[in-house]
């Protein structure tokens, strides 16, 4: 069965999350190693490393992962914006490593400031290598599918699969988002067991399925082919209950943590509710 997961909050402390993530019945957890809107990233001490270690032992849970600062742009042909992104996602990734979290999920930036979709991904593929260059081990850095527009790079297996080729690295993995998926029209209007075997069989020849590391699983808010990132709570968006169950079920998902990024029904991010809605979809108890 896939693992059942949800972005938790870290605030007042790091190992925090593992509390948050237990609470409402999450095994796999995401969090912010620092602040999600600034390129400035705060290093945590020892101590804050030792504590994080030590809940994870306790409560057992995992895997975890980390989300990048959303103003990352590798794909930017302005080179201040492209090294202070770069930057940013070394430090992340630094603290990743040494609070042995499985990697680091970033957005794959934007063109819509300048130059082809071609020059752009050839950055992006170039810059994920410096990026990993400069933080040696074993976490991963994890390209995040897009809902396309505003020149947003990444919305097709196909796009994905360009930037994983050219990139060529054992340490560059997938995280595939169901709401952007879904709003880049990449599930089709109405999502069946048909339009997700399709997705996944385009994944699977783009860059590999075993390459997919974690799923973030959302419904959405908008309709397919909006080419917008609204994300909705579990059952309650245009994906819905039934769509839903197309993916988790799906036999590809198997052993994959799926990981919520949801407003919650009390506009506080993942909850129980949403948690119980996905074991439900998965069949689990």
């Amino acid at each position: 069965m896939p693992i059942i997961g949800a972005h938790v909050s870290a605030a007042g402390g790091l190992h925090n999350c593992f509390k948050n993530a237990s609470d409402i019945g999450a095994q796999a957890l995401q969090i912010f190693v620092s602040s999600p809107r600034a390129f400035q990233v705060k290093v945590p001490t020892e101590e804050i490393v030792s504590q994080f270690k030590q809940a994870q032992k306790e409560t057992k849970l995992g895997p975890v992962f980390a989300h990048a600062a959303y103003l990352v742009n590798l794909a930017s042909a302005d080179k201040k914006t492209q090294n202070a992104g770069i930057q940013s996602l070394v430090a992340h990734l630094s603290i990743c490593e040494t609070l042995g979290i499985v990697g680091l999920v970033f957005h794959l930036g934007s063109i819509a400031k300048g130059g082809t979709k071609e020059e752009g991904i050839a950055r992006t593929a170039e810059a994920m290598n410096k990026v990993l260059q400069k933080v040696p081990g074993k976490s991963f850095l994890i390209m995040e599918n897009s809902s396309g527009g505003g020149g947003k790079l990444g919305n097709t297996p196909e796009e994905i699969g360009e930037m994983f080729r050219l990139a060529n690295n054992s340490r560059i993995k997938v995280c595939l988002d169901t709401a952007h998926a879904f709003a880049a029209n990449e599930l089709g209007e109405s999502v069946t067991d048909k339009t997700v075997d399709s997705f996944v069989s385009r994944c699977d020849t783009s860059f590999g399925w075993e390459n997919v590391v974690c799923i973030h699983f959302n419904d959405s808010k908008v309709a397919a082919g909006t080419f917008t990132d609204r994300h909705e709570n579990i059952g309650e968006g245009l994906i819905g209950t039934k769509g839903l169950k197309a993916i988790a079920l799906h036999p590809k998902m198997k052993n994959l943590p799926l990981v919520m990024e949801v407003p919650g029904f009390g506009d506080d991010g993942s909850d129980m509710e949403n948690i119980q809605r996905l074991k439900n979809i998965c069949g689990i108890k």
